[in-house]
C-alpha cells in the first residue's frame, strides 16, 4: 500500500513526471537496529516501504561501571549494518541514512562506536538529540495517519528513551525524550524472574516519576483546549502487547496492526499476566520474542503509566514512527513535499530563530552579518572553495547565532555561544551538524580553531575540522563588517586574482560621507585566520557610491 504524505502536484517540474527513487533508513536503538527502504514517488509526492529488516543487538547492554558500549556488541551491530548496507545496495537505494538513539548518545565511546562505523564499512551514521528523535518521530507518524487537526500525543517506548509527542498536525506542541526505556529498567531494576511484587512496585513509582514533568508539560498546552488527546502509540513494545492482545482474541494477526486500539483496561489485565510470568515462559507466548520477553514487563509498566497520567482510556497503534520519519524528513529538505507538511519543511531555520530570540540576539546585526557571509561564501565557492549547499546552511546558522553568547556575559561570549547553541537542542539538525555551528560560533573572534581544544578535536573527522576553519574565517571577515552594528556597509565583491594570490575586497558603504574606518580596521585585524586558510592575501578597497546606490 502507498501511504500518501501529500497530493499537491503543482510543484512538478515541467516536461513530465519525476523518477521514483530509493532511499535506506537505518534507526540505531538501544535494543535494535532497525532499517527501512522506501520507494519514494515524487509525483504524487508518496513513499511506500519496499524491505524491512530488523537484528535486537542490545546495544543499551553497556558496561555496568564505565557505561560504555561493549566490545563484542559492538561488532555484532557493525556486522548487522554492514547486511542492512547490502539489502540497499542489492535494492539500488540511491543514499543511506543512519540516526543513532540513546544508547549511543549515552555511551563515553558512542563517538568512537560511530566512527569504527565510518572506517570499517564506510557508513556515516548521524547521532541525533532526544528532541530530534521525538520531531522525526512526529514526522513519520504524521505520514500514516490523519490528525484532522485535533490533538494527538504520540508515545514511542525505546530501549532506552520513552518519547512523548503532542501534535495536531502542524507544529509540534510539545516535544520530549525521557531516560526510561524498556531495555535501560530492566537492566537496573529487575534482578528477579518473575518479577518481584517489591521489584514491580519500585519500577512502577520510579516510571511515574520519571513521566509526571513530560506529561504536565503536555497537560500544560491542553488547558486551554480542555480536549482529552488521542493516544498513538509506536515502537516493538507497543506492537508487541498489541499483537498479544490480538491473538488472544483472533486465530490470525492481521497483516497490519496500524490502526488497531486496545484499552487501559485490556493493558493493566495483559500486564497482570505477563508479570507472574519468567522470562521463558513470556517467551513462549504466540507473537512474543526471546528477547522481546525479557524487557516486555518494563516496557508495559512505562505504557501504563502514561495512560493513567494523561487519563486517556484507549490508545491506537501506528506502524509508522522514527525510520519513516527519516524519510520524511529526507523529503522535505529535497522540496519534495509542500502541502500539508509544509510547516515542517522549514524547521531548521526556524529552530534558529527561535533560539536567537530565546538569547536575545539582536537579529539585525545577525541578519547583515549572515548576509555578508553568505555573499563572500558565494562569491569564492569554485575559486577558493567547494563546500556544499548544506554547508552553507550552517554557515547562515552560526552567523546568526554566533553572539548569542552575551546572553551569559560579554567576556568569553565566544565561548558562551559554543556552550548555548551545543546544548540548545536545536530541531532538525544531527548532533554533528549541532557541533559544526557550534564551533563556527566559537571561532568567530579571539583564537583561530586548534586541536588543543577539545570542542574542536572531537569533530567527527579531519573533513569537518577543516570545514570548521574554512568557515570560520569566511564568519569572521563577516563580522567585521558590520563592526559598529549599524548597517555602514551596504554591500561587498570578491575578486580573486591567482597571480597575485590575493582577493580584492571591494567595499561599498551605505553613506557616501562614511570611510567606514572601524570596519576596516576590523577586517585588517581578523583577517589573518582568512589569509592562512585559503594560503593568500586579502586586499579590503573602499569603493565610490554608485549612483543607484547613492
Amino acid at each position: 500500500m502507498v501511504n500518501v504524505v501529500s497530493a499537491d502536484l503543482a510543484s512538478l517540474p515541467e516536461g513530465g513526471v519525476q523518477p521514483d527513487r530509493i532511499l535506506a533508513a537505518i534507526d540505531i536503538g538501544t535494543n535494535s537496529i532497525h532499517m527501512v527502504v522506501a520507494r519514494i514517488i515524487p509525483s504524487l509526492p508518496a513513499f511506500t516501504i519496499i524491505e524491512r529488516e530488523k537484528e535486537t543487538v542490545r546495544l543499551g547492554d553497556r558496561d555496568p561501571i564505565t557505561g560504555n558500549l561493549k566490545p563484542a556488541i559492538m561488532e555484532k551491530a557493525i556486522a548487522a549494518l554492514q547486511r542492512c548496507q547490502g539489502i540497499a545496495r542489492s535494492l539500488n537505494a540511491e543514499q543511506i541514512i543512519a540516526v543513532a538513539t540513546s544508547a549511543v548518545r549515552e555511551a563515553p565511546n558512542g563517538r568512537d562506536f560511530l566512527k569504527e562505523i565510518e572506517s570499517q564499512i564506510g557508513l556515516f551514521v548521524n547521532l541525533i538529540s532526544g528532541q530530534e528523535e521525538a520531531r522525526r518521530i512526529y514526522l513519520g507518524v504524521l505520514s500514516g495517519m490523519e490528525f484532522n487537526n485535533q490533538p494527538h500525543v504520540i508515545i514511542d517506548i525505546g530501549g532506552g528513551s520513552t518519547e512523548l509527542i503532542l501534535g495536531d498536525g502542524g507544529e509540534p506542541l510539545s516535544l520530549s525524550s525521557t531516560k526510561i526505556g524498556a531495555v535501560r529498567l530492566t537492566a537496573e531494576f529487575v534482578t528477579t524472574n518473575p518479577i518481584s511484587d517489591q521489584e514491580f512496585n519500585y519500577l512502577q513509582a520510579f516510571v511515574r516519576g520519571q513521566l509526571e514533568r513530560p506529561i504536565e508539560d503536555v497537560r500544560s498546552h491542553l488547558k486551554a483546549t480542555q480536549v482529552i488527546p488521542k493516544l498513538v502509540g509506536t515502537s516493538g513494545t507497543i506492537e508487541t502487547l498489541a499483537t498479544l492482545l490480538i491473538r488472544e482474541k483472533l486465530a490470525t494477526v492481521p497483516t497490519t496492526i496500524s490502526g488497531y486500539q486496545f484499552s487501559l483496561k485490556n493493558l493493566q489485565e495483559m500486564l497482570h499476566r505477563l508479570r507472574r510470568l519468567s522470562t521463558s515462559e513470556r517467551s513462549a507466548l504466540p507473537g512474543m520474542s526471546d528477547r522481546r520477553s525479557e524487557i516486555i514487563v518494563a516496557g508495559a509498566i512505562i505504557l501504563q503509566e502514561a495512560m493513567t497520567l494523561l487519563g486517556v482510556d484507549t490508545i491506537t497503534i501506528c506502524d509508522r514512527s522514527l525510520r519513516e520519519g527519516v524519510i520524511v524528513d529526507w523529503m522535505l529538505s529535497r522540496g519534495l513535499i509542500e502541502d500539508r507538511l509544509r510547516y515542517h519543511s522549514s524547521v531548521r531555520q526556524r529552530s534558529i530563530l527561535k533560539t536567537a530570540q530565546k538569547y536575545q540576539v539582536n537579529l539585525e546585526h545577525s541578519d547583515r552579518v549572515a548576509k555578508f557571509a553568505l555573499s563572500l561564501f558565494d562569491q569564492t565557492q569554485g575559486i577558493l572553495h567547494n563546500w556544499s549547499s548544506e554547508d552553507r546552511e550552517l554557515l547562515w546558522a552560526a552567523a546568526i547565532l554566533h553572539n548569542c553568547g552575551h546572553h551569559i556575559s560579554h567576556s568569553a561570549h565566544h565561548k558562551h555561544s559554543y556552550y548555548l547553541i551545543r546544548h540548545g537542542e536545536l530541531l532538525g539538525y544531527t548532533e554533528t551538524e549541532i557541533e559544526i555551528i557550534a564551533n563556527l560560533a566559537r571561532y568567530h573572534r579571539k583564537s583561530p580553531p586548534k586541536k588543543k581544544h577539545e570542542n574542536y578535536y572531537n569533530l567527527p573527522s579531519k573533513q569537518y575540522r577543516r570545514l570548521v576553519s574554512q568557515l570560520s574565517a569566511i564568519l569572521r571577515l563577516a563580522v567585521a563588517l558590520d563592526r559598529r552594528q549599524i548597517g555602514a556597509i551596504a554591500q561587498i565583491k570578491c575578486e580573486y586574482r591567482q597571480q597575485f594570490q590575493e582577493l580584492r575586497l571591494s567595499v561599498t558603504a551605505s553613506q557616501s560621507q562614511d570611510d567606514c574606518a572601524l570596519e576596516f580596521w576590523s577586517l585588517d585585524y581578523k583577517k589573518a585566520l582568512f589569509e592562512s586558510e585559503y594560503h593568500l592575501k586579502l586586499v579590503p578597497t573602499l569603493e565610490p557610491i554608485p549612483l543607484t546606490l547613492g
